[in-house]
């Protein structure tokens, strides 16, 4: 299931430059306009690569330039080390520390082939940071407003007495492209009214094998490749026994995958097979359930099963584009609110993940939608699945428990999807015991899922700083003053492993 909004598009080089009055000016490195600027962090650091994640614009005054024995060697080491990270940039300011661009800097620059900006004494870090989000919200705002045009044509066209070849045409309009509709072995069903890009169909004919299932070997839902300069993606439709939905465009845009998407899905219910029978069964179940009869009673109906229990959450926990490195603040979440309160997901999200795993039977509560499906599970883009063993249909109550604690444990350990497994020890103990216990060991951090999630998703990724900070979008630093703030409060010994074991268990029955 495709996100239903485009992620943050990133900043063009030369958009910034010529920003306002900043005043920015490239002295050195490769032309602006092949750089994109995904978000800025400042650093005196003499090596911020463990602080890099990819595309910052880099800011720095050179404090610690003077401290270098040798300053040309120090600074080659420090400019490849920001090219290592994937820095997009690096902004030198002028004043208070150095009023002109060192040279061995400029040479270093153009040697590693980092683009380097000259940043003017009346121009604040703060505010070069402050136009980078400006400019990435205009932009965000302006694919927010194309996606969703683009949902409500594609919806209409889905609503017209031809609605495959409909969607077809108006996704082609949409993302400026080429689309068709190819059968498992390639076949073209059905193409948009306009000519493919050279060498597009064959290339797309080759990607849908990526996307199509060859028993055992999965497949991914949808795949992206490259030829003759045309940008390729294939997207599997769920449940529509190997067609693939096939798009061709000569430029990307950030908001083109989630409007593929939507048609994906849209596609993937107009070509369903009739369920027939077993629509006509369970909804016999549905009815007799509502005028008094006994689960056991209807349980037949349902079918021979086994039945799998899906617990999904959306968007899991996606990093936002636009956050300040340096405090670990977010603007915003794939997956949750500002204050960590996962979204709700929508109806049309939540019919549409229902119709990828095979199933009508779907109930969207809150934040958490539960599924009932006779097909096998696979991950999902975009969600966080928690899926219970196979059972009778007279057991669901229990495969809806098993789901949703795998659910916690997928959102723990920040995995896309999780599977029941047999608890081992925690079998030997009762559940209100448990959860008790947990209560009780728990109590000084409880009132804080700051403190609750940190020591979770730390214990899961077995003490890793690194790992940890990433995965809760935070400064490594932020990690240590929260997991020491725990063991302050616990007055637990966190290099103890039967401590972690005991805390643990205690986080899964919280």
């Amino acid at each position: 299931m495709p996100d239903l909004a485009p992620p943050t598009p990133p900043i063009p080089l030369p958009a910034l430059l010529a920003y306002g009055d900043l005043g920015l000016r490239q002295v050195a490195g490769p032309p602006a306009d092949e750089v994109a600027v995904h978000w800025v962090h400042t650093s005196e650091m003499g090596d911020p690569y463990p602080y890099l994640l990819g595309g910052e614009l880099l800011l720095s005054a050179g404090v610690h330039f003077a401290e270098a024995a040798d300053v040309e060697a120090h600074l080659d080491f420090y400019v490849s080390r920001i090219v290592e990270a994937g820095a997009a940039a690096l902004g030198f300011g002028l004043a208070p520390v150095h009023h002109t661009v060192p040279e061995a800097l400029t040479a270093a620059c153009e040697r590693h082939g980092l683009p380097l900006l000259e940043v003017p004494p009346k121009t604040t870090f703060t505010a070069i940071a402050r136009a980078v989000w400006r400019l990435m919200a205009e932009a965000r705002t302006h694919e927010l407003r194309r996606v969703t045009r683009a949902q409500q044509g594609l919806a209409t066209a889905a609503a017209r007495p031809d609605p495959v070849p409909s969607v077809l045409r108006q996704l082609a309009a949409r993302v400026g492209g080429w689309t068709v509709l190819l059968a498992p072995d390639g076949t073209e069903l059905q193409a948009a009214d306009r000519p493919p890009p050279a060498g597009a169909r064959a290339a797309l004919a080759r990607l849908a094998q990526v996307v199509t299932p060859a028993p055992p070997r999965a497949a991914p839902s949808s795949a992206t490749d490259t030829a003759g300069g045309a940008h390729l993606a294939a997207y599997a439709l769920g449940g529509n026994q190997g067609l693939v939905l096939g798009v061709a465009t000569e430029g990307r845009e950030s908001g083109d995958h989630t409007i593929a998407g939507v048609a994906a899905v849209l596609l993937s219910l107009l070509t369903a097979p009739h369920q027939g029978a077993d629509a006509a069964g369970r909804s016999a179940a549905l009815v007799r359930l509502l005028l008094g009869a006994a689960p056991d009673e209807v349980a037949p109906l349902l079918g021979p099963g086994p039945w799998t229990v899906v617990h999904a959450r959306a968007g899991g926990k996606g990093r936002s584009l636009g956050r300040d490195r340096s405090t670990g603040d977010s603007g915003g979440d794939g997956g949750s609110g500002g204050d960590g309160t996962p979204f709700a997901a929508s109806p049309l999200a939540a019919s549409a993940l229902g119709a990828a795993l095979g199933s009508a039977l779907v109930d969207a509560e809150g934040a958490t939608v539960r599924i009932v499906t006779d097909r096998e599970v696979t991950p999902q883009p975009g969600w966080i699945l928690g899926v219970s063993a196979p059972a009778a249909a007279t057991d669901l109550a229990a495969a809806d428990t098993q789901a949703h604690r795998a659910l916690r444990r997928a959102e723990a350990g920040r995995a896309g999807l999780v599977r029941h497994r047999e608890a081992g020890l925690s079998a030997l103990v009762a559940p209100d015991e448990a959860r008790a216990h947990a209560r009780t060991r728990l109590a000084p951090i409880a009132d804080s899922p700051a403190l609750t999630e940190t020591l979770r998703g730390w214990l899961s990724l077995h003490g890793s700083w690194d790992r940890t900070a990433a995965s809760l979008g935070v400064h490594r630093n932020t990690v240590r003053q929260r997991i020491a703030r725990c063991a302050t409060l616990l007055d637990a010994d966190l290099d103890d492993p039967d401590v972690r074991m005991d805390l643990w268990f205690a986080l899964r029955w919280l």
